[in-house]
């Protein structure tokens, strides 16, 4: 029988436990960009126009990844934790291949602004006090058909399409932002406090990803590059 740790958390602690993981794998896929942009700027350029498999194998690993990882988090298997920390590299990897095209500074003011909007809606979602479990459902639903547009786009390449993907991605981030930090509380307290370990890291998860597509959702429509 699989191990389950539950831990009595008080909700400042649970928070904290989240933002510290989400803190964490922001650093470390911020360690490996500047790493494949400066040490290894070689490479990554070979890898950019080269016709090598690389970067379809790793978009793939990602997806695979995240699937695995929402899924072990909840079951909270022991291999959760350094699943999100292998991810947040690979993630790394693949997001430098698209800071490479923008300038330090279009960078630099990108993840300034969408850290401010990020703390900013993230204290909208603890505070309020309604039920967001409606803006939840609506905002994957969204999501959905944010990604099949992207995948639409990949093929007609229309720059009138980019933008608007870029703004409905700004869009349905921050109130995914906003949702997932009211259901931290939520889950806090539907389980008087009594939460394992492997939920902290599945909404680390959540938040990281909403911060990194906020990100450069912000980087695309901010730049000039």
């Amino acid at each position: 029988m699989e191990h389950t740790e539950v831990k009595e958390f008080s909700l400042t602690e649970f928070f904290s436990r989240i933002y510290a993981l989400v803190g964490l794998g922001i650093g470390v896929s911020a360690i490996v960009s500047f790493l494949m942009l400066t040490v290894f700027q070689d490479n990554l350029i070979a890898i950019i126009y080269s016709e090598s498999a690389v970067l379809p194998v790793s978009w793939i690993v990602e997806v695979a990844l995240v699937f695995w990882l929402s899924g072990a988090a909840i079951r909270n298997k022991g291999l959760a934790l350094p699943g999100f920390f292998v991810y947040s590299a690979l993630n790394g990897f693949t997001l430098s291949v698209t800071l490479a095209y923008y300038n330090v500074n279009s960078i630099a003011q990108a993840f300034l602004v969408s850290a401010i909007m990020f703390f900013a809606l993230a204290f909208i979602g603890i505070k309020t006090k309604r039920d967001l479990t409606g803006l939840g459902k609506s905002l994957r639903a969204a999501l959905i058909g944010l990604i099949i547009a992207i995948v639409i786009n990949l093929v007609l390449g229309n720059s009138m399409m980019n933008l608007l993907v870029s703004l409905a991605s700004v869009a349905i981030f921050s109130g995914l932002i906003v949702y997932e930090n009211n259901l931290i509380i939520k889950v806090y307290e539907q389980n008087r406090g009594n939460v394992r370990e492997g939920w902290a890291i599945a909404m680390a998860l959540s938040l990281y990803l909403d911060f990194i597509n906020l990100f450069i959702s912000i980087l695309r429509l901010t730049s000039k590059d």
